[in-house]
């Protein structure tokens, strides 16, 4: 019986260690993500020693893909992305003026690029908390397309979308524009 006892101790024990390591290295994990200097309250990045070099005077041209929307009142974390990206380019040593970025919204993430007063209108009364990083992506040049389908579907006019947000004919054709003009398509 003491036997017994001890080994469910020594059970517990390990249990109890491992679940602490575990508490520990998920903490450690989030601590080491640090804001960038670009866009300070979004898109926090963590120091990786890369063996992929970035070649020197690279100029990113990307474009993202969003359709799904954040849960009512909540960041769109695709959206974060975007400052991620440029936050950790220029931490790695790519220059400001050699990254262009752009996104592409449609379906239910339209609502997401969407000024307060619609935006509440389709999300019970929340705000949106993708204004203030919308507005600082596009004031780095980041260019924002809604699908005009999507938008059409929504009764979302472009008096309707945050300064900046752009109408498109379509999702495809804001793809199809910007692959001409040299962006890859994130698959992200």
């Amino acid at each position: 019986m003491h036997s017994s006892l001890m080994n469910k101790r020594a059970v517990f024990s390990a249990l109890f260690g491992v679940l602490a390591c575990s508490s520990f290295t998920a903490n450690a994990g989030i601590e080491a993500f640090k804001s960038g200097t670009v866009i300070k309250d979004y898109g926090k990045v963590a120091e990786v020693n890369s063996s992929l070099v970035i070649p020197k005077g690279m100029k990113f041209k990307v474009a993202f893909d969003l359709g799904r929307a954040a849960k009512p009142g909540e960041l769109n974390r695709s959206i974060d992305t975007l400052a991620r990206f440029i936050n950790m380019h220029v931490a790695a040593g790519v220059k400001l003026e050699d990254i262009s970025l752009a996104m592409v919204v449609h379906g239910q993430a339209a609502s997401d690029v969407t000024q307060e007063h619609f935006y509440k209108m389709l999300n019970t009364g929340k705000s949106n908390a993708n204004s203030d990083l919308i507005a600082q992506l596009v004031k780095q040049g980041v260019r924002f397309y809604v699908c005009g389908q999507t938008a059409a579907y929504y009764g979302i006019t472009p008096d309707d979308l945050l300064p900046g947000v752009d109408m498109a004919l379509s999702a495809l054709t804001a793809h199809a524009v910007l692959a001409h003009q040299g962006y890859s398509v994130n698959p992200f």
